[in-house]
């Protein structure tokens, strides 16, 4: 496949999407960014309540702070879909990897995951985010328009196509292929 998804493709492929486990999810991949459009892809993460991602960049230079300035822990780690990345992630010679945290083939919907959700990764917890993450103007240049309107649409809200935010509850840490549960 070569080229931007279609939003054809996007609607035919979404019975499939919504078809992903509901638990028991085996990690396919982790992404640390220790700078701007920088990744390195680890084996194994380390993750902390008081840092997030040990080695990215992210509660360093948050886009979400809370009132006192601080890094808000809602956003210390991010969980997408993988269903959702095969689907848009076509040329990955050149096109940057998305920078979520952690791929896994997992139903991430509203009604699988409600906000407060407990998720065991590895030897750590994860508490999913009131937050909705709806996709940045990155994800539009990235994958395409197509995918960018897909993943916002307001319509697709409890969908989450876009992933899930998460806290770190319990420091721990994350290998390929350990099951992303459901607690």
């Amino acid at each position: 496949m070569t080229g931007a998804v279609t939003a054809a493709e996007l609607v035919r492929a979404l019975p499939h999407v919504l078809d992903a486990p509901k638990t028991e999810a085996p990690v396919r991949m982790l992404c640390v960014r220790p700078g701007h459009n920088r990744r390195v892809f680890p084996e194994r993460i380390r993750v902390t309540r008081d840092g997030g991602v040990e080695g990215d960049f992210e509660m360093a230079m948050p886009w979400l702070r809370r009132p006192d300035g601080q890094a808000d822990p809602r956003i210390q780690v991010s969980l997408l879909p993988l269903r959702v990345l095969d689907l848009v992630w076509r040329d990955r010679e050149v096109t940057p990897h998305p920078g979520d945290t952690i791929v896994a083939d997992l139903d991430v919907s509203l009604s699988n995951l409600p906000p407060g959700s407990l998720i065991g990764a590895g030897s750590a917890v994860l508490r999913v985010s009131d937050l909705w993450n709806s996709g940045c103007a990155k994800w539009k240049v990235r994958f395409g328009p197509a995918a960018h309107a897909w993943v916002s649409d307001p319509a697709h809200e409890a969908l989450r196509l876009r992933g899930i935010l998460c806290s770190v509850e319990r420091d721990g840490e994350i290998g390929i292929g350990d099951p992303i549960i459901r607690l």
